[in-house]
């Protein structure tokens, strides 16, 4: 679904649901172990994975931590990583190009995200590559299955480690809590691990990178921000428009024929929602919503989904975008790309929408020292 309007009726269609069960090519054994998109659908229960009261009650316990009150608390722990990240930027010499999304837009939301979860720093850079892995649409089977046990046996240490030897992190608080009476398994801990983590930091990469590129590919829309005639919130909310940070999401399955317009979908099959689609649809944001404007009236958008299912963690992703930004430009306000913008590359996905890297100036070349003057020989 790539309209505004009908897909926002969709998300709260009871009768889509997340349950694999319901999809029929998935109960006629249709779908072979090799389907590129087999990790994005053959998950461990979770509140991605679920509805009803399953959903509400592996979802509840981790949305009480994404509150505007808990997120503000968090606050002084993200522009800590923020101005530590951009101290070890600054130690970069004028005119090296550098990847920043490697070394700014992943190691914050991942610093915050690996904290809230108790997940050791040293272990961050492999959780990027695997999470690079499961989303890459384009990895051939073994990848994938590869990919997804590696994951379930990280997690599974972590819940096994967390269990034995609890800690003050939100892992060891969701072992603890029973949800409406029922505490977590240790398959649904893994699911929502994995889930949260995944969600919890790629968001946020993405926004910032995605923030980044649009403001310098639109000089004029960057000094108005600079100038403070535009608000970061508004940069925030437009790049999440126009570009957001998810392109399509895990598919939703009907449970019986649902009318949508002259179109029928009908009882087992499968829905998947174009959220960079929706972004751009001329019916809800104007005529010019293909053009980036950080002064654009406000209407709101579905990029952290919409309903039951709306990410819990949004949030946290916008506040973390809100202090990135600001303090990458005021360090570096000379921040350039490295290569034109036709020579990026996006991420090799149909889920995330990102670029693969993205190559930055942070300075101009230091000028070179003027060479003194030498006296002239006499005579």
């Amino acid at each position: 679904m790539t309209h505004h309007e009908v897909a926002r009726t969709l998300l709260m269609d009871p009768r889509l649901v997340k349950d694999i069960g319901h999809w029929g090519a998935w109960r006629r054994g249709e779908v072979p172990p090799t389907w590129p998109l087999r990790g994005m659908v053959d998950l461990p229960p979770s509140m991605v994975t679920t509805d009803g009261a399953v959903h509400s009650r592996l979802r509840t316990p981790v949305s009480r931590t994404f509150t505007a009150r808990r997120v503000e608390e968090l606050r002084p722990r993200v522009e800590e990583i923020t101005h530590a990240l951009l101290d070890e930027l600054a130690e970069v010499p004028p005119g090296t190009p550098i990847d920043l999304k490697a070394r700014f837009a992943f190691p914050l939301p991942m610093g915050v995200i690996g904290d809230l979860f108790g997940v050791a720093r040293e272990r961050h850079p492999r959780l990027r590559e695997l999470y690079d892995s499961l989303f890459n649409t384009t990895a051939g089977p073994e990848e994938v299955v590869a990919t997804l046990m590696t994951l379930h046996g990280f997690y599974g240490e972590l819940v096994a480690a967390k269990r034995a030897a609890p800690g003050d992190d939100l892992t060891s608080a969701l072992i603890a809590t029973a949800g409406d009476g029922e505490p977590f398994t240790d398959e649904e801990m893994v699911g929502t691990l994995e889930t949260m983590v995944a969600a919890g930091h790629e968001t946020t990469v993405n926004l910032i990178v995605n923030a980044v590129r649009a403001l310098l590919a639109h000089p004029d829309q960057l000094a108005l921000v600079r100038a403070g005639k535009v608000s970061w919130e508004a940069v925030v909310e437009e790049t999440l428009r126009w570009d957001a940070p998810t392109s399509h999401v895990l598919f939703r399955f009907a449970t019986e024929d649902i009318e949508v317009g002259d179109v029928v979908i009908g009882e087992g099959e499968a829905v998947m929602i174009s959220y960079a689609a929706i972004g751009r649809d001329a019916s809800w944001h104007g005529p010019d919503a293909d053009r980036f404007d950080v002064t654009r009236e406000a209407r709101h958008h579905l990029s952290f989904g919409h309903g039951p299912h709306h990410c819990p963690g949004a949030p946290l992703s916008r506040m973390e975008a809100r202090v990135a930004l600001p303090a990458l430009f005021e360090r570096f306000p000379d921040l350039a790309l490295a290569v034109g913008d036709a020579e990026l590359r996006p991420n090799p996905s149909m889920v995330v929408n990102s670029l693969s890297t993205l190559p930055v100036l942070l300075r101009p070349a230091a000028e070179r020292e003027p060479v003194a003057a030498q006296p002239r020989p006499v005579g």
